[in-house]
């Protein structure tokens, strides 16, 4: 007897639950391979699955119980609406970094600025800026030469045009900015435990930790910017959900003579620093 769409999605949900795997990356993935929106599935969901399409699951779930992320399956994460290949050599572009480019944007004017992007992995901040802010001349650094393919070859398809150079934090840099920005590797060793399968297997190590609990990288920002920053230039900073106090201090100190405030995600965590 012929299963229908539905019917093997939601065997194939509920096995991955079972198996302490997220159930609704299947739905999701498949979604996004067939490239059928809402309305779509629900005119196709009790029609009678095709062969190939119970074979594409059968695959997505193999890879799925290996922890492989569906992005990575996929190729692509969209990011502030901009659809962004990802690879291995990158970061998944996460929704609170579209918060820390929506806090930029409404506290800078449009007018003519040089900004710079630290760690720009896809690209995901430097692109969504320079598409938003036409008159900004954006730089996006990475220390990953990998890394920063994937993310000339997004600024390109979005016809973004940005400067990528590779350089470890700001060492590259001599020109002095109006906005740094980054969403640096911040995770702690001692948080290697509390890290998803997926994240930890997965994804770059390179872009998501750093030594000295996780604050090395906000240390050497600090010291790096002192001598880039424009006396009324700005830092927007993304920072882990108990490194607010932390990194405040740190940027207090480098910055004495500007405010240093610390900002909440939707979900009321600490999440951004802005030096202003």
């Amino acid at each position: 007897m012929a299963k229908t769409y539905v019917e093997v999605l939601s065997g194939a949900s509920s096995f991955l639950e079972a198996n302490g795997k997220e159930g609704y990356a299947i739905e999701y993935l498949f979604l996004a391979r067939k490239n059928w929106d809402k309305t779509q599935w629900l005119m196709n969901m009790r029609n009678d699955i095709l062969p190939d399409d119970e074979a594409m699951i059968e695959k997505d779930i193999e890879s799925l119980m290996k922890n492989i992320p569906p992005q990575y399956l996929l190729g692509y994460e969209y990011f502030f609406e901009h659809r962004l290949k990802v690879t291995e050599d990158t970061l998944i572009p996460r929704p609170e970094t579209e918060e820390l480019v929506a806090l930029c944007l409404s506290m800078t004017e449009s007018k003519r600025k040089k900004v710079v992007d630290i760690g720009t992995g896809t690209g995901a901040i430097a692109i969504s800026l320079k598409l938003a802010r036409p008159d900004w001349q954006v730089t996006a650094l990475d220390i990953s030469q990998e890394a920063l393919h994937v993310a000339e070859e997004n600024a390109e398809n979005l016809h973004a045009k940005i400067n990528f150079k590779r350089s470890d934090v700001l060492s590259s840099m001599n020109e002095k900015q109006d906005i740094i920005i980054s969403n640096p590797p911040y995770i702690s060793q001692s948080e290697w435990a509390l890290m998803d399968e997926s994240v930890r297997t997965y994804e770059p190590k390179l872009a998501l930790f750093a030594e000295n609990d996780g604050l090395a990288i906000y240390q050497k920002i600090a010291a790096e910017s002192r001598d880039l920053l424009q006396p009324a230039g700005m830092i927007f900073l993304e920072i882990g959900f108990q490194q607010g106090r932390a990194v405040q201090e740190i940027f207090q100190k480098a910055f004495p003579e500007k405010n240093v405030r610390v900002h909440q995600d939707l979900s009321g965590n600490d999440r951004m620093v802005v030096i202003s």
